[in-house]
């Protein structure tokens, strides 16, 4: 199975020229050496994204050979910064840029679209008796003004509550801080792992621990999918549904938001992260630089299109541009 190549940026850079020159591919109307399916071109990643975005590569690098995209995944502002500053063609993050941040890269033609709403699990232990958490209790666990599980549900005792996150500065960090702390600080239980997975198998083997992630890290149908390139290449040209389901080794909690009564929380499944009743959810966008017929662009439209949003409806986020999957509730 080809793997995409996560790189730091001198070495990205390296290797575009590296391997520009031995695909020798066109020149474009502003010197860039690419075309929409050959040549390379680099993409920053907001680490959270790291899994969508490796299946969206693995299928386009498959479809067009002649075409690499050089990834790393770092901060979502890292990857802000490393657009507006030329060092990336392709930017993912979980905010638009601003008008300021376009304008100053007006003259190397930047289009940028949300091409996904990605929902943020909260996912405890199995051991965990607990099935669903309010907005409100998750701002005050948050904050450290909860700090046992036994406050939040009597009888609970899976004892102290330790909040695992991914990285200390991510898009999921600022999401908690800006949506349910509304600025305020986090409290002393808070814990970074620097490692997507890593928060999974933590919470896995932990009682008290209450892990917040984006959906696709938990979603079973890539953890048990055992595809090859070519049969989810195939898979994404098909337009039919498939049941979600989640990595059965946590628990996915139910998140009732500030208008919905105890009982009525729902877990992050598309349908209801289309119709907003799953209360935490963001956007998806990619930001692209350069001539029209760059391979930045070229990717871009595969990310865009067809397939490339039926690849993002397989990992558990909700597409741009589909309607969400049929959905298996418990």
């Amino acid at each position: 199975m080809k793997k995409s190549i996560t790189l730091t940026l001198a070495a990205a850079a390296m290797a575009v020229a590296a391997v520009s020159c031995n695909l020798n591919p066109k020149v474009g109307q502003d010197g860039s050496t690419a075309s929409a399916t050959s040549g390379v071109t680099i993409m920053a990643c907001d680490e959270t994204f790291q899994r969508i975005m490796e299946q969206e590569i693995e299928v386009f690098e498959y479809q067009y050979p002649n075409a690499s995209i050089l990834s790393y995944y770092i901060p979502e502002q890292a990857c802000v910064d490393s657009l507006l500053h030329n060092r990336a063609k392709i930017a993912v993050t979980s905010r638009p840029l601003t008008d300021n941040e376009m304008t100053y890269m007006r003259s190397r033609n930047p289009r940028s679209k949300m091409i996904a709403v990605d929902a943020i699990a909260l996912i405890t232990n199995t051991a965990n008796p607990l099935n669903e958490i309010s907005v409100s209790d998750l701002g005050k666990i948050l904050s450290g003004e909860i700090t046992e599980w036994k406050w939040v549900e009597p009888g609970n005792n899976s004892g102290k509550i330790d909040i695992i996150f991914d990285f200390s500065g991510s898009s999921t960090v600022r999401y908690m801080t800006d949506s349910i702390l509304d600025g305020r600080p986090f409290g002393s239980n808070v814990y970074a792992q620097n490692s997507n997975a890593k928060v999974v198998q933590t919470v896995a083997e932990n009682k008290g621990a209450i892990g917040i992630i984006g959906v696709s890290w938990i979603s079973s149908d890539l953890k048990n999918m055992s595809m090859t390139t070519e049969q989810l290449a195939d898979a994404s040209q098909k337009n039919d549904t498939t049941n979600l389901s989640f990595n059965s080794d946590i628990k996915v909690l139910a998140v009732a938001g500030k208008d919905q009564l105890p009982g009525e929380g729902k877990k992050p499944y598309q349908a209801y992260i289309y119709d907003g009743s799953y209360p935490l959810y963001r956007p998806i966008y990619m930001t692209v630089t350069g001539y029209k017929n760059a391979t930045q662009n070229g990717f871009f439209s595969f990310v865009t299109g067809f397939a490339g949003q039926k690849l993002l409806q397989m990992t558990g986020v909700l597409p741009a541009a589909m309607h969400p999957r049929i959905v298996s509730v418990d």
